[in-house]
């Protein structure tokens, strides 16, 4: 009978410390939502890196570099998940931006580091 109050409280702590959605605050800077997404990138909470890079999309998205570095961004935390597919169709839409009309204004380190990853999921049969 001891069990059910340990069993209770370890239930508890397991969906406490599940992370819901992030509130960000509404004058964020784009510095701020990229440092705080790369910090959770670094800190392997990828869903919540995801969420950073969502909002600074929503928010900044009519700016090609932040909607370059949100869109490369995403696509890489799925490539670090192993999730080949999402990962590729992330990096094949940037490079469709790169092609089409004024693609040669946006930043080119995106559709360089794009372009490897992509080759390298290519050799890899993903």
């Amino acid at each position: 009978m001891k069990l059910y109050p340990l069993l209770f409280i370890t239930i508890i702590m397991m969906f406490s410390c599940t992370s819901g959605p992030i509130v960000i605050p509404e004058d964020e800077t784009p510095s701020k939502i990229i440092q705080s997404a790369q910090e959770a990138t670094d800190a392997n909470k990828y869903r919540i890196a995801i969420q950073y890079y969502q909002a600074l999309l929503e928010r900044f998205g009519d700016n090609s570099e932040f909607y370059c570095i949100a869109n490369y961004e995403i696509a890489f935390i799925h490539y670090k998940q192993r999730r080949f597919s999402e990962a590729r169709a992330g990096f094949e839409h940037l490079l469709n931006l790169y092609n089409a009309e004024g693609g040669d204004a946006l930043p080119r380190r995106f559709k360089v580091l794009s372009e490897m990853i992509l080759a390298n999921l290519t050799e890899r049969g993903y």
